[in-house]
């Protein structure tokens, strides 16, 4: 069994392959590499979505739709309508594995809040929301109302914006000041972020989208006093060399940017990805497999996803993603950063 440690702060994070960090404490969110399953939401990936959880993922995606019609968020891959998804109604622990699936955005949450109560000792998870077709505002589903929903179904589980924030002055500087707390601090909690969705992206009549509304509803609550209303963190979607922040015209939305998403090939390839690492951004890096030599997107051997995840957190990556659901030992692993 191959063994390798490194020294993080003060403590000295021993990582087993095959297991995951024996002794790391205190290590902050920003030291790790962690590793999630993208559309996790999909019932060919996990017959529930607390399987997931079950099974060690440290990032839950979520494509997330607004209906116009019924008021509700939907999730789906591809019904902007309707739900298609392993979400149910849960109450309780044992309600996670059965009744019937394809429920709104609210019952996902559930489903992650009672697995998280039942489960208090594990953590942090990154909750990654794909607004497919953006926000829906004159119609009422918001970034407000987004927020509202994940106040209501999550509580206190959240680590929200201004959990990062502290006394500084933006989350950037929050962020270049190390201000986030220990992987231990972190337990029972879950960090959101939103992408803009992959229709959103392609509509060039969306001339507002889903980062920008985020991000200018952080400055507008922080300079109103009231950033603890906020959820959900926006991230800067799609690898770019530089500070990729600088696609925003207005400058004073990009202190409000700390995650970054993107392809994982194109950052190895392309990008001084140190920067993020130095910065103590987040960085998660997708299609992990797609990462020359290229393995397979579902199926590889667990030695293979087990060299990729370490390549990748060799590369500064904070979450690594595929679509290795039948790999737990690889979904579990927490492993030095950088």
């Amino acid at each position: 069994m191959r063994l390798f440690s490194r020294v993080l702060g003060t403590a000295t994070a021993i990582v087993l392959f095959g297991g995951t960090v024996v002794a790391a404490d205190p290590v902050r969110v920003s030291g790790t590499t962690t590793v999630g399953v993208h559309n996790t939401y999909e019932r060919g990936a996990y017959t529930y979505l607390a399987q997931a959880l079950d099974a060690g993922a440290a990032l839950i995606e979520l494509d997330v739709w607004p209906n116009i019609i019924t008021r509700e968020w939907k999730v789906s891959h591809g019904d902007p309508l309707g739900n298609d998804n392993n979400c149910v109604v849960a109450d309780s622990p044992d309600d996670l594995y059965t009744g019937t699936r394809n429920k709104n955005l609210e019952h996902c949450l559930d489903d992650i809040r009672v697995w998280l109560d039942a489960h208090p000792g594990s953590g942090p998870i990154l909750l990654k929301l794909e607004m497919k077709t953006g926000f829906a505002n004159n119609r009422g589903l918001g970034p407000d109302e987004l927020d509202s929903v994940l106040r209501d179904r999550l509580g206190d589980a959240v680590f929200r914006p201004a959990d990062l924030l502290g006394g500084h002055s933006t989350l950037d500087a929050a962020a270049r000041a190390d201000n986030w707390p220990s992987r231990e601090s972190l337990r029972g909690k879950v960090i959101v972020e939103a992408i803009p969705g992959t229709v959103e992206e392609r509509n060039p009549t969306d001339t507002l989208r889903t980062d920008v509304e985020i991000a200018q509803r952080l400055r507008s609550l922080h300079a109103a006093g009231r950033l603890a209303e906020a959820q959900v963190f926006p991230a800067v979607h799609n690898a770019a060399s530089g500070d990729p922040r600088t696609r925003y015209a207005d400058a004073g939305l990009r202190p409000w940017f700390v995650v970054f998403d993107g392809d994982a090939a194109t950052y190895v390839e392309h990008v001084d990805t140190a920067w993020y690492d130095d910065n103590h951004y987040l960085l998660v890096m997708t299609d992990a497999h797609a990462v020359a030599p290229g393995i397979d997107a579902r199926t590889p051997t667990e030695a293979e996803a087990l060299r990729r995840v370490a390549e990748l957190a060799a590369a500064h990556a904070s979450v690594v993603t595929s679509d290795w659901t039948g790999l737990p030992n690889v979904l579990s692993q927490v492993l030095p950063r950088g």
